[in-house]
């Protein structure tokens, strides 16, 4: 398994420091607001990982932290009058409820930045010790870049054409600003009753010394990855690196690794601009998780992704393609042990492992899966035991063990109410006309309400989503 090494730009092997285990630190969410799909690119990526380290046999040690106080989370709480606690809590609610809608595996631990103060004031004290962070007037502490000579390595930063010395006490700053930044930050009369005493007064830690102080704490001084979102590069992965190397003198992270922006329909997402949206939105749009997976995951990671409503329309008939074969697989399968696989099915695996163990080239696994897929479909047409198909269906198991976009079997007949059965009526006479356009339209209201209809030689289903 080989993937490109942000530090180094360079493609290298994934080898783990320690025990067959992956030890990694994902930047999570900061929960001030609904995650959007943008920052589920980033998920995705992290969920694809994480499942191809495992599809090595490797095992995997994640940890996601959940931001929980910075200068965002203080403005929301302020703003809606109740305390951070309450006010996080929606957030870090809804983020574990879209997670368990796009099918993202759960990282082994969450650790939220508010139940972790001491460990950070620990980290600013001994960097201070070290000489590396002074004190301001203020009662703030600052890191002192210029006396960390390896700060710039992972952004690649030319300080001759960079403007330096400044302070920066915003947890997020200009980027084209390589200044000291605050590990601690003074109380304000704007931060209101959040903060807590230090041995440089009442206040509240940076954005940047919390995950360096979560993920050593849970992953030791020196772990085998860190991922994140190409914006989070510079200034708060490098600045991850400098607190935590200038305090222990050790290695911090072997391997980073980042994954592209993401657009709405070519341009950058924002709410100005209308193409802002929430997995929720897409959702009450009529789209299922697995589809908008499906979309995040289907393009490299290292490239930005172009996220559109026609590719959701593509995705819901790739998907639909899947699924007719895989049902039909589990109907001539009938529950019989696996025989060898038939020779077409081990080559799609074979080029499915050398695809996803190719930094992560998810779309030429997909090109493998639908290669298994015409094949599986055209075999059936001939003499296909029960013994081999369930072989094939292994195949597509092991696959969708990386990409975790297919059902197996759980597409059950469930009652449908007589609004959607209507609507399945008026779709099937649409059809008997070869109105195209209108069975389309009744697809898509039905899909709003929560079904996905299926076409086949046999006439049309409807299962819930």
């Amino acid at each position: 398994m080989k993937v490109f090494n942000s530090l180094t730009r360079c493609e290298e092997p994934l080898k783990p420091l320690a025990d067959n285990t992956v030890r990694f630190y994902t930047c999570g969410p900061t929960v001030y607001n609904f995650a959007h799909i943008g920052n589920f690119r980033a998920y995705t990526f992290e969920d694809i990982l994480r499942r191809v380290i495992q599809f090595n046999g490797m095992k995997v040690k994640q940890v996601m932290n959940l931001t929980d106080v910075d200068d965002k989370t203080i403005r929301g709480a302020n703003a809606a009058g109740v305390p951070l606690t309450d006010y996080t809590k929606t957030y870090k609610d809804a983020f574990f409820a879209d997670l368990k809608k796009l099918n993202i595996e759960s990282a082994e631990m969450y650790p939220a930045a508010t139940d972790h103060i001491p460990e950070m004031i620990d980290l600013v004290q001994s960097l201070i010790d070290k000489g590396v962070a002074y004190k301001s007037d203020d009662g703030s502490v600052y890191f002192s870049v210029t006396k960390f000579p390896g700060y710039g390595k992972l952004a690649h930063i030319d300080f001759d054409n960079q403007r330096t010395g400044a302070r920066c006490a915003a947890d997020e700053y200009d980027k084209e600003n390589v200044g000291d930044f605050a590990l601690w930050k003074a109380w304000e009369e704007s931060d209101g009753p959040v903060g807590w005493d230090s041995p440089w007064g009442r206040g509240r830690p940076g954005w940047h010394i919390e995950c360096s102080a979560m993920s050593m704490k849970y992953l030791g001084e020196t772990f085998d990855l860190h991922t994140g979102g190409i914006d989070n590069l510079f200034p708060h992965h490098e600045n991850e690196i400098a607190q935590a190397e200038a305090s222990t003198g050790k290695e911090f992270v072997k391997t980073w690794m980042h994954c592209a922006h993401l657009k709405v329909n070519g341009e950058k997402m924002s709410k100005s601009a209308g193409n802002f949206f929430t997995l929720r939105d897409l959702i009450e749009k009529g789209w299922s998780g697995r589809e908008i997976r499906y979309v995040l995951v289907n393009a490299h990671y290292r490239q930005g992704l172009n996220f559109a409503f026609s590719a959701l329309e593509d995705a819901r008939k790739s998907l639909s393609r899947i699924d007719t074969c895989v049902e039909a697989l589990e109907k001539l399968a009938a529950q019989t042990a696996a025989a060898d696989a038939p020779e077409f099915a081990v080559k799609a695996l074979e080029d499915f492992s050398v695809a996803v163990n190719d930094d992560l080239n998810i779309p030429k696994a997909f090109a493998a899966l639908f290669e298994l897929v015409r094949h599986a479909n055209a075999w059936m047409q001939g003499d296909a035991q029960p013994a081999q198909a369930a072989a094939v269906l292994d195949v597509f198991k092991r696959m969708d063990s990386v990409l975790g976009v297919i059902f197996f079997g759980k597409a059950e007949k469930a009652d449908v109410p007589a609004e959607i059965q209507s609507l399945l009526d008026q779709r099937a006479e649409a059809r008997k006309a070869k109105n195209w356009a209108e069975s389309d339209r009744l697809r898509d209201e039905i899909a709003v309400a929560g079904w996905i209809v299926k076409d086949s030689k046999d006439g049309q289903s409807v299962t819930k989503k």
